[in-house]
C-alpha cells in the first residue's frame, strides 16, 4: 500500500438513538429568507414518488441498532446551483425523485461543497480535509493542474477508509484526481471503478477499472450508464456492506439531453440533463427498496461546487450571488439531502454551517469507525462530526463554528464565523474589498451587498486572525500533489488584506 498510515481499522458497532423530529438546536426559523420559508412548505407535501418506494420500507418499527455497518450512497452533482432543485427553489426544474428524498431525510441549507471548481472539491470530499493540505494550489486536472499530478496517494481517502473497515468501494462517475495509474481510483480505495477520468467536457474516454471501454463515449448517456453500473454494483453486493460513491458528470457542460428527455423540462437542454439525473436517482433508490436495503442505507446528495458560468443562463443559485470559481455564496453553497429512514428524523432542515469536509467524520462515526485509530493519517482532517446535528439529539451544539473559502486559483479570500463572514480579498463582486476587508452579515444579507466592517472593528480583527492563523497552520502541514514533482517551488498565494 502506497500510503503513509494506511491501515486495517477496527469496526466497532455503536449503538445510536433514533430521535423523533424536532427542530435543531440554534436553528433560527424567523431568520430564513422567504425562499426558504416556501421550501419548507414544497419538502413537507406529499410528493408523487409512491410508486418507487413501497411504505414498508419506511417501517417505524425499524431499529437502528440490527444494523452494523450500513451502507452509504454518495451522490454527487457536477456543477448543479444551489437553486436547481425544486425542493431548493426552482420554479423551471422538477425534480420530484429528490424533493422526496429531501423529505424523507433532512435538507441542509448552508451547506458548502469542498471548493469552488472541481478537482479540489473533490479532493476535499475524499479526504476530509481543505484542498490545499494536498498541495493544490489553483486550477484543476487538465487546467492549471497537469494531468500526471492530482490526488496524492499519501492521502488517506474516504474510499480507503471504508475498504479497510471491510466495506466493498465502488467510484463509478467521474474522477478528476489525476490520469495516470498511480492516481487513478483503483490505488485510493475503490475495489470497483467505472469512470471518465476528466470532465465530459475535457475527455471522450469511459474507463473500466484500467481497461478503455469507450472512446469516443456518448455524453447524452452517461448518466444512464453510470446509473445502470450503480445498481448492477447494489445488487452484487447487497448481501456485504458497501460504500458506493457516484458523482455523476452532469449537469456539467456540455449539457446534452439523453434522447428519452430531450424537450422534456422548461428550461433547455440543461433542465432535461438534470430532470434526467433526478429520474435516475429514482432507479437507484428503487433499487435499494426492492432488495430491502433503504433501511440499512444511509444515502447523501450533493453538488461539487456552485453554477458554471457558461451555464448561468439556465442554472440557478437563488437567492445567493457568484458562480463557480468564485469564493461568493454561489459558488460554494450547494445543496446537500441526506436520508437514513428511522434515524435521521423526517422533513427537517438545517441552516447550521455544513461543509463537503464533514462527510467523512460523520459517516465514519454513523458506520462505527473510530478516526482517532488512524494515528498517522495523512492529510491532517479539517472536517467536523456533525452527526448530532442530523439525527436532531437534543441539546447538542453544532459542531461547526467556521468555514474557509479558496478562489479557484487556490487563494483563501473568506472566512465565515457564525453569521459573518470577512472577506480578505480583492473581488470584483464585493464592493469596497479593493479598501480592505467587507464584513457581511449573512443572516440578513444573503446577497452580500452591505460591508459592515466600519461598524464591527473588532470583529474584523478577530476572523483576520483566525483566518491567517488557520492558513499557516495548513501551509506548514501541507503535502505535495500527487505525481511527478515539478523543480519550480510553489508560491504562497496570499489574500491582499492577509499580505
Amino acid at each position: 500500500m502506497a500510503a503513509v498510515g494506511k491501515r486495517m481499522f477496527v469496526v466497532a458497532l455503536v449503538a445510536l438513538r433514533v430521535w423523533g423530529f424536532q427542530s435543531i438546536p440554534g436553528t433560527n426559523e424567523s431568520g430564513r429568507t422567504t425562499t426558504e420559508r416556501q421550501l419548507a412548505l414544497c419538502v413537507a407535501q406529499p410528493l408523487a414518488l409512491g410508486h418507487l418506494l413501497q411504505s414498508s420500507v419506511y417501517a417505524t418499527t425499524f431499529d437502528k441498532s440490527t444494523v452494523k455497518h450500513p451502507n452509504i450512497v454518495l451522490i454527487m452533482a457536477d456543477d448543479l446551483g444551489y437553486s436547481d432543485l425544486s425542493c431548493y427553489g426552482s420554479q423551471t426544474i422538477r425534480t420530484p425523485v429528490l424533493d422526496q428524498l429531501a423529505g424523507d431525510g433532512i435538507r441542509l441549507t448552508s451547506f458548502y461543497a469542498g471548493c469552488t471548481i472541481c478537482t479540489p472539491s473533490r479532493m476535499a470530499l475524499l479526504t476530509g480535509a481543505y484542498p490545499p493540505r494536498m498541495g493544490w494550489r489553483g486550477g484543476v486536472v487538465g487546467y492549471g493542474v497537469k494531468t500526471r499530478n492530482g490526488l496524492s496517494p499519501d492521502a488517506l481517502t474516504i474510499g480507503e477508509m471504508f475498504r479497510d473497515a471491510g466495506y466493498r468501494t465502488a467510484l463509478i462517475g467521474k474522477w478528476h484526481l489525476g490520469d495516470t495509474p498511480e492516481l487513478s481510483p483503483m490505488n485510493q480505495g475503490f475495489l470497483t471503478a467505472f469512470y471518465i477520468d476528466k470532465s465530459n467536457n475535457q475527455t471522450k474516454k469511459l474507463w473500466r477499472g484500467g481497461k478503455l471501454v469507450a472512446d469516443p463515449f456518448d455524453n447524452r448517456r452517461l448518466t444512464e450508464q453510470f446509473t445502470k453500473a450503480a445498481i448492477r454494483f447494489i445488487e452484487a453486493d447487497r448481501d456485504r456492506p458497501f460504500f458506493l460513491y457516484l458523482p455523476l458528470s452532469a449537469p456539467h457542460f456540455p449539457a446534452q439531453a439523453h434522447p428519452d428527455w430531450q424537450g422534456k423540462s422548461r428550461n433547455n437542454a440543461y433542465g432535461d440533463v438534470v430532470e434526467e439525473l433526478d429520474s435516475r436517482v429514482g432507479e437507484i433508490l428503487r433499487s435499494l427498496a426492492q432488495h430491502k436495503l433503504a433501511d440499512s442505507t444511509i444515502v447523501v446528495f450533493l453538488s461539487d461546487n456552485g453554477v458554471e458560468p457558461g451555464q448561468k443562463k439556465w442554472a440557478r443559485s437563488d437567492p445567493y450571488r457568484g458562480l463557480k470559481w468564485s469564493a461568493l455564496e454561489g459558488g460554494n453553497r450547494v445543496p446537500c439531502i441526506v436520508r437514513w429512514p428511522g434515524v435521521i428524523p423526517a422533513g427537517r432542515v438545517s441552516g447550521e454551517i455544513t461543509a463537503a469536509i464533514d462527510l467523512l467524520p460523520t459517516l465514519a462515526h454513523a458506520c462505527g469507525i473510530d478516526l482517532e485509530k488512524i494515528s498517522s493519517a495523512s492529510p491532517k482532517i479539517d472536517g467536523v462530526n456533525v452527526w448530532k446535528t442530523l439525527v436532531a439529539e437534543p441539546d447538542s451544539p453544532h459542531a461547526r463554528t467556521e468555514l474557509l473559502y479558496w478562489h479557484g486559483w487556490g487563494v483563501l479570500q473568506a472566512i465565515r464565523v457564525g453569521d459573518w463572514k470577512l472577506y480578505l480579498d480583492q473581488v470584483k463582486e464585493i464592493a469596497g474589498s479593493g479598501e480592505g476587508p467587507v464584513l457581511i452579515n449573512l443572516a440578513t444579507d444573503v446577497g452580500e451587498q452591505t460591508n459592515l466592517s466600519d461598524k464591527h472593528p473588532q470583529r474584523v480583527r478577530e476572523m483576520k486572525q483566525l483566518a491567517l492563523q488557520r492558513l499557516r497552520e495548513i501551509e506548514a502541514n501541507a503535502i505535495p500533489l500527487g505525481g511527478p514533482v515539478t523543480d519550480d517551488k510553489p508560491e504562497k498565494k496570499r489574500a491582499l488584506w492577509l499580505k
